[in-house]
């Protein structure tokens, strides 16, 4: 709405860039070069489900274009061809380092170099947990426990999904619209293949970055 007010028409959105690079903080934990690049490929491949599919309706919304540079079909043929060793980010290595590098001279130190924040973990770290508790109170373990009669289709995970999917039915009741929620295991938005790359990922479903103990600087204890 403010960028509207502004009379600007058209904007430059960041979506790829994360699905491109291995920008999420579970990407540190790959094994093997070609285990990262296929997982920038399904996460690619999935892109238009989630955050394209958000930019485009909160743009549109508001009769703002958006365009998505990091999404170029002659980048992509670029990107996606660069050895995905170049790519990967071990250790504490700071993930996403060649667009970094690529646009440090243009931005300040703290936002170049800054650590990675999914979009939900950006908002504020209290705005995720509140929605975490609200969820926790509103949904019974009986609820859960009982999840799969209500839900046979896309069976949500956790109590949060639960919830979500509650007012989603009371809008979208019908089962092809149930179709439409997937609902897979997930770390810092992996996909379910790459909970096999730690230990620590299996048995867990937690969208939030601070997820990734031992990387991200605000994890959970």
């Amino acid at each position: 709405r403010v960028i509207k007010s502004m009379g600007i028409k058209m904007v430059l959105s960041g979506e790829g860039a994360d699905e491109v690079f291995g920008g999420y903080l579970y990407f540190h934990k790959a094994p093997t070069p070609q285990a990262f690049h296929e997982e920038t490929v399904r996460k690619l491949s999935k892109l238009h489900m989630y955050d394209c599919l958000r930019a485009n309706k909160s743009l549109s919304a508001w009769g703002v274009e958006g365009r998505v540079p990091f999404l170029d079909k002659e980048f992509l043929d670029v990107a996606m061809n660069l050895n995905p060793k170049a790519k990967m980010c071990p250790g504490k290595e700071i993930e996403k380092r060649i667009v970094r590098e690529a646009f440090a001279e243009m931005l300040p130190e703290s936002v170049a170099w800054r650590q990675k924040e999914q979009f939900s973990d950006g908002v504020g770290y209290s705005w995720i947990d509140t929605l975490r508790e609200i969820t926790a109170a509103a949904v019974s373990d009986q609820q859960m426990e009982h999840a799969a009669e209500r839900f046979p289709i896309n069976t949500p995970q956790n109590k949060e999904e639960y919830n979500y999917r509650s007012i989603f039915e009371e809008h979208f009741p019908s089962e092809s619209a149930a179709r439409t929620v997937p609902s897979v295991p997930s770390v810092a938005c992996s996909t379910a293949e790459a909970l096999a790359w730690d230990i620590a990922f299996r048995n867990l479903n937690e969208p939030s970055g601070r997820a990734v103990r031992g990387i991200h600087e605000e994890a959970y204890t």
